[in-house]
């Protein structure tokens, strides 16, 4: 198999470097590294340079959508296309756990794997962090067999390329900027094609870095109006979308009485107030955090 790992990355410059040296320590090496940056400056081409992978630099307008899209526009020449998130450290069998994968299940079209720490439900992990945790794994159950997911986690997210070409399927760019829940998105509409999965053999470490993110005001909206228009474009089940929502509108609340340091949940919470507010006046729309 050929493999392609792309990465769209924005403002966390110095993280991507390490992570892109860290992937030149797969033991089965990428075929090929597409790095779409949201800004030239969120990209060190010398540093890259240095690190002895074949890394391609393209440019595309500014959100994970575009990013990942354009990035597919140019793997059409491969069987595989790993994404992986600007701050995902992979174990270094990842790729090669990845490609045993999909050469034995040719019916499974969406895989991700196991996230051994995720930075994200914290203050973050540090590279070094990251890195130490990988080297204390065990990989106890990596063994285990593969089972059956709703959708990948879009930090680590490994795709059939045969499937994607199928229906020519791309992210929704109607989710600007972070686009929440577009991974979802995206693993539902290959559904119908094959298995998605997850599988403990590919495992990482998800830094969770803050830098880069949206505002907490533009994060709440999504996390209202994403769930909602994709109900309407029937990618998800409506049950998903009101537990998503009331989830994350429960935390916000709690949140906002003690607001923690790191989360801006009272920002969270009045996003959500105004995505409400939208759907009153159904004027509601992912794209309308551009205008807040």
């Amino acid at each position: 198999m050929r493999i392609v790992v792309g990465i769209a990355t924005a403002g966390r410059r110095d993280i991507l470097s390490q992570t892109l040296a860290d992937l030149a320590g797969q033991t089965r090496p990428a075929d090929a590294v597409i790095i779409c940056p949201a800004h030239p400056d969120d990209f060190d081409e010398r540093a890259a340079a240095s690190i002895g992978l074949p890394i391609t630099a393209i440019r595309s307008r500014p959100g994970s959508c575009a990013q990942r899209n354009a990035i597919l526009d140019r793997s059409s020449e491969f069987n595989l296309v790993v994404f992986f998130d600007d701050d995902f450290l992979p174990a270094n069998t990842f790729l090669a756990e990845c490609e045993r994968l999909f050469a034995e299940a040719p019916d499974i079209v969406v895989a991700t794997g196991r996230v051994l720490v995720d930075g994200i439900h914290g203050p973050g992990l540090s590279v070094a962090e990251g890195r130490a945790i990988l080297e204390r794994d065990d990989g106890s159950d990596a063994e285990a067999p593969p089972t059956a997911i709703y959708n990948a986690y879009g930090c680590n997210m490994a795709f059939r390329m045969a499937a994607i070409d199928a229906n020519a399927t791309r992210f929704d760019e109607a989710m600007p900027l972070y686009a929440w829940q577009e991974d979802v998105d995206f693993c539902r509409r290959l559904a119908p094609l094959g298995r998605i999965v997850r599988s403990p053999a590919l495992r990482g470490v998800h830094l969770g870095s803050k830098r880069g993110r949206s505002s907490g005001i533009r994060f709440g909206y999504s996390q209202i109006a994403n769930p909602l228009y994709l109900v309407r474009k029937g990618s998800v089940h409506r049950s998903w979308a009101l537990r998503l929502m009331l989830r994350n509108l429960a935390a916000n609340m709690a949140g906002s009485l003690r607001p923690p340091a790191l989360v801006d949940r009272r920002g969270r919470l009045r996003g959500n107030l105004i995505a409400f507010r939208d759907l009153l006046r159904r004027r509601m729309a992912p794209d309308r955090i551009l205008e807040l």
